[in-house]
């Protein structure tokens, strides 16, 4: 049992798993706090309406900045990996 929850834990934490947890939860949260707005608009309680909105628009951009990275982190990636492959083919070239 104990290492059925080790093998969970370890692949929650594997490096995609994660950064997909996190965007899903800035996600989530940024939809309740628009539905949230949505009640204190309704109740015409415009200024709490507007906190509570622009905290949800901060989710999203942190669940975008999330994303962003995860992208800029695999072009990195692929651009290293070109590199590494430019380079060995010019020493096989060399031989």
């Amino acid at each position: 049992m104990l290492q059925g929850r080790w093998n969970l834990r370890s692949r929650l934490t594997s490096g995609k798993r994660v950064v997909s947890i996190v965007k899903l939860f800035w996600l989530i949260l940024a939809g309740i706090c628009i539905v949230v707005a949505a009640v204190f608009l309704l109740r015409s309680d415009f200024n709490t309406a507007f906190v509570i909105a622009a905290l949800g628009m901060v989710a999203w951009f942190l669940n975008y900045r999330v994303q962003m990275k995860e992208v800029i982190a695999a072009a990195d990636l692929r651009e290293r990996n070109n590199r590494d492959e430019e380079e060995s083919c010019e020493d096989s070239d060399d031989d």
